[in-house]
């Protein structure tokens, strides 16, 4: 049962604080091609919010039995640096202010990504937002990726906010399944893939941008 009152938030991170996942895309489709295996970015649309164990598992079933798995993330990692260090990976509208302002009401704040903690750190490090997060649960940090609620089962015990009283932040149709399953509110942010009517019976709001969430915590 929800409650009125918010105490804590849990973010997901590519593609809801960061316009990142079209860079993604850009670092498979060139691996995917140095492989020998053409473009792979379309294969995004089908692994959001996966961990790098639930991507292996995609791979081989829908690309290759043997698909290289350790190499394809060693290129896609380093063209991701590539690409981040020439031209940059923009933060999403709002992302800093809705931080703030959470953190100035006093509200436990997480992280909650799919991303690998070396990786996530290096991102909140990088744009400066390390400093707004009270904890965060990575995806080389569960056994199961989203949609299974683990990750935000743990978020939530990680700053001592149950469930009830915490609102997820996602873009993706698996992290909105995850943190509804964990029995949190979830806000829709749509970033790649526009959600559907199951996903939106799901989402407690849909919102536009992290800017229009603001005004509700």
């Amino acid at each position: 049962m929800y409650t009125d009152v918010i105490k804590g938030l849990v973010f997901d991170m590519d593609g809801l604080l960061f316009d990142s996942e079209r860079v993604v895309q850009q670092s498979w489709n060139y691996a995917g091609n140095l492989l020998g295996f053409g473009n792979l970015g379309e294969h995004i649309y089908h692994t959001i919010g996966m961990n790098r164990g639930g991507r292996e598992i995609y791979f081989r079933e829908h690309v290759d039995a043997d698909f290289p798995m350790e190499r394809f993330n060693e290129v896609t990692r380093a063209r991701y640096y590539e690409i981040l260090e020439q031209t940059g990976i923009p933060m999403k509208p709002g992302a800093k202010e809705l931080l703030r302002a959470a953190k100035e009401k006093g509200l436990r704040i997480a992280l909650a990504t799919s991303s690998s903690r070396d990786h996530a750190e290096a991102m909140l490090a990088r744009y400066d937002l390390a400093q707004f997060f009270d904890g965060c649960v990575c995806g080389d940090m569960v056994t199961r990726s989203k949609p299974d609620p683990e990750i935000y089962e743990k978020a939530c015990r990680l700053i001592d906010v149950p469930s009830q009283y915490a609102v997820a932040l996602e873009d993706a149709p698996s992290g909105v399944r995850s943190a509804a399953a964990a029995g949190m509110r979830v806000i829709v942010v749509p970033d790649l893939v526009e959600p559907s009517e199951e996903i939106l019976a799901l989402a407690w709001k849909r919102c536009d941008s992290l800017t229009d969430v603001i005004g509700m915590i």
